[in-house]
């Protein structure tokens, strides 16, 4: 054996410097080496460069990564024939988000329906001094194919209006691409609405009926834009919505290179070209009209149908110099016709409120519009805005500097951003004092 310092002896059949270790060296450098490449293909896969205005941008990069791979699983799902993607995607969001309707003290949920349509509704606390309570219904986004009433996402705005209001608050359960396409997403929204405004119904959850909103957000804003336009002309309706409330909403298909859709083209959560499919998908088009349609083709100034509809949102007089900056329009002189004759639902005001007729507009109630800074969709909601303003119609336009599309939801842990927070609070607040 050896003789160490201090008198130790080592057997020699156990050497210090192990040749037999030399193997397991390299596994563990080779293990170094996977390690550090799939750390560094994750960070390449959530890294996006975005502007340093935006809020809490890391979490921003960590949610998107997420919605892109649960997009890319679905997109696998739907190419090995197992399923449609959007059925698949909205499985996973709703799988991951899912919660029943469970009641507090504060407020009492259930789950019903309202004329085949179905809701979840939200009773707040009664003010002792307010026998009736005010209501808002609420339409969820997710470019009317994905989400539900009944994520935790929705569930948590929803229970915060209720107590925060001392009201009801109707949250429409309705279908979605691609089990029905336009417009049966505006008749199911119209059918629960007119269900809920009738006088035995409203006086079951003790509301008044002159105290009612209704709002959205995205596509679900959207849709509220539809139904407020929808409601003004139908003269059977005795309640009237006392206001409206839309959060980030979509409400136009005819020009997709607004200044917000050229700044935001690759922002989170909702890049311009996942926009575009999520219209070609509520009309139940062909995919093979995207790129044509991203670069303006089907509003082009040969396709006639378009023409007259392109000074309702001519963004260079819409909008403030401070949103226009250095922008310019896309026009093409020539492009495709067939786009629009194949989906005329285009220049249908039910899909794009912000075409309708100024007649239909002056009469819209008063007008809540949120929008933000870091989404394609910041410019629609601003023209809308003026274009009611010049109707006549009171409007707030509130704008978020650090908001991004779909912010107002996120607002606990682990999906807590700033800006959800202060838009949610912002929103609440201006329904408190104006509803």
């Amino acid at each position: 054996g050896q003789k160490l310092a201090g008198g130790l002896r080592v057997a020699s059949s156990f050497p210090l410097c192990q040749p037999a270790g030399e193997p397991s060296r390299g596994k563990m450098r080779s293990s170094c080496v996977l390690l550090t490449a799939l750390v560094a293909l994750a960070a390449y896969y959530v890294y996006i460069p975005l502007p340093g205005s935006v809020s809490d941008p890391w979490k921003l990069m960590l949610l998107d990564a997420t919605f892109r791979g649960a997009q890319q699983v679905s997109n696998l799902i739907h190419y090995l024939g197992l399923s449609h993607h959007l059925l698949a995607l909205n499985f996973i969001i709703v799988s991951f988000g899912k919660k029943s309707a469970w009641s507090s003290a504060q407020v009492k949920v259930t789950d019903t329906d309202f004329d085949g349509v179905e809701v979840r509704v939200f009773e707040g606390p009664p003010k002792p001094e307010e026998p009736l309570k005010r209501s808002v219904v609420y339409i969820h986004g997710g470019g009317w194919a994905l989400a539900s009433a009944k994520i935790r996402y929705y569930d948590e705005l929803c229970t915060a209006m209720a107590e925060e209001l001392n009201a009801v608050i109707v949250s429409i359960e309705y279908r979605l691409v691609p089990k029905v396409y336009f417009p049966e997403q505006i008749h199911d929204v119209v059918r629960a609405t007119k269900y809920f405004l009738k006088p035995e119904v409203l006086q079951k959850y003790m509301v008044d009926p002159g105290r009612i909103c209704i709002s959205g957000d995205s596509a679900g804003g959207n849709l509220a834009a539809a139904l407020g336009q929808q409601f003004t002309q139908d003269a059977s309706l005795k309640n009237k919505l006392k206001l409206q409330a839309l959060i980030y909403p979509v409400l136009q298909a005819l020009d997709f290179n607004t200044p917000s859709y050229q700044q935001n083209v690759n922002t989170p959560i909702l890049p311009r070209y996942v926009m575009v499919k999520y219209w070609v998908d509520y009309f139940k088009g062909n995919y093979d009209f995207v790129q044509a349609m991203i670069i303006n083709n089907h509003t082009s100034l040969d396709v006639e149908e378009a023409a007259t509809l392109r000074a309702r949102l001519n963004w260079t007089s819409l909008l403030p110099a401070s949103f226009t900056k250095n922008y310019k329009p896309v026009v093409q002189t020539t492009g495709n016709a067939r786009i629009v004759q194949e989906l005329p639902q285009l220049l249908d005001a039910r899909s794009a409120p912000l075409i309708a007729d100024q007649a239909v507009l002056q009469l819209l109630p008063k007008t809540y519009i949120l929008t933000c800074e870091h989404d394609v969709l910041r410019d629609d909601g601003i023209m809308y805005a003026k274009r009611l303003e010049s109707a006549g119609v009171e409007v707030t336009l509130d704008h978020f500097e650090d908001g991004f599309h779909g912010c107002m939801i996120f607002t606990s842990w682990p999906t807590n951003f700033s800006v959800g927070i202060r838009t949610r609070n912002s929103y609440i607040k201006w329904l408190d004092q104006n509803l």
